[in-house]
């Protein structure tokens, strides 16, 4: 690909299970991980489209891009913090409409590897539904929460070992470096947040809050996934959901990152020409055909949609499956990556 100049996301995520046909494969063991957005006119260009239709009807994802505040410029020294703020919050278990509250909470308390982000923009996924839910009561932190994984804003305060960031600063991040065990109590749908440095991105500057908010944990979630199958360059893959949030970032990935040799996704007909313009090599319309029943076989297969009993009809034998969601009881097939508290 050549130099690259890359704003750096790191991250630690485990938002995928990988299946093997029973012939290969080996466990995958978690691990951090850094992930470039590069800034070369090949890849953020189409990372840009990709956000910028967070924001209208034409494009759909699985999380709603909030805008918390008004986008505004990097503030030149930091404002006064206040010891409250104002936030979407829970505290206890249920349907939205019946525990999610918007009032006042504290702003969280730095710690020494921490910076205080004033929230511009933040987005709220699927796993944020299903954590309040109780899904995952077993391992999350403690009620009240305030839920958000990505944000995007300006730092206002920096703690005392942040060495890379500093006050005014515009960065964006996944807040919590675990999914599900231990994640925030203090996530990003609020005036105020804190996370630490080392999950922190520069915000590219070609990017607005809202953009930049709508990316982290669909990027994480599609670069996992790819990278626990093993894909690398020359391979094929089918990406389920094409359109989607996490789908969309696989089809870029997979073209522009890791050197796919054919891309192919599936979407409805009002968004092939989308699949083609991020780089989908083939796009299938779900509404007029089944996929499943072409003659075509893939290196990998990755399943934003949860039709894994169709994936597997599809994939070259040894090859992989990346099943984001829905059931796993498949004959033949072994479950080799389990979401452990270890990794999450």
């Amino acid at each position: 690909m050549g130099p690259v100049a890359a704003a750096r996301l790191p991250f630690q995520c485990s938002s995928s299970t990988l299946l093997h046909s029973p012939q290969v494969g080996a466990p995958w063991k978690a691990r951090n991980f850094s992930l470039l957005i590069p800034s070369s006119p090949r890849i953020l260009p189409c990372l840009q489209k990709q956000a910028h239709r967070t924001r209208t009807a034409t494009f759909k994802r699985a999380l709603i891009c909030a805008e918390v505040a008004q986008e505004a410029k990097t503030e030149a020294s930091a404002p006064s913090v206040p010891s409250t703020q104002k936030a979407w919050y829970y505290d206890e278990y249920g349907a939205a409409k019946e525990v999610l509250k918007f009032g006042e909470v504290a702003v969280p308390q730095l710690q020494p590897d921490q910076v205080l982000i004033k929230v511009h923009a933040a987005a709220l996924n699927p796993v944020d539904f299903k954590r309040r839910l109780g899904k995952f009561k077993a391992t999350d932190s403690a009620l009240p929460t305030v839920p958000g994984y990505d944000v995007a804003g300006v730092i206002v305060k920096v703690g005392s070992g942040v060495t890379s960031f500093k006050e005014g600063d515009a960065v964006y991040a996944d807040v919590s470096e675990h999914a599900l065990n231990g994640p925030k109590q203090w996530g990003s749908i609020a005036q105020y947040t804190a996370v630490e440095e080392k999950l922190l991105g520069a915000k590219p500057k070609n990017l607005s809050f809202a953009e930049a908010a709508s990316l982290p944990l669909a990027i994480e979630t599609a670069f996992e996934g790819l990278e626990r199958a093993s894909f690398k360059e020359g391979q094929s893959i089918l990406v389920l959901g094409g359109a989607g949030g996490v789908g969309s970032l696989a089809i870029q990935l997979a073209k522009e990152v890791f050197g796919a040799s054919l891309v192919a996704a599936t979407a409805s007909t009002s968004k092939l020409d989308f699949l083609k313009e991020i780089g989908a090599d083939v796009a299938i319309d779900y509404t007029k055909e089944k996929y499943e029943d072409r003659p075509e076989k893939y290196d990998v297969v990755f399943d934003a949609v949860g039709e894994c009993d169709k994936a597997i009809k599809v994939v070259k034998e040894g090859g992989s499956v990346v099943v984001l969601t829905g059931g796993l009881q498949i004959e033949g097939f072994v479950r080799i990556i389990a979401v452990t508290k270890e990794e999450v």
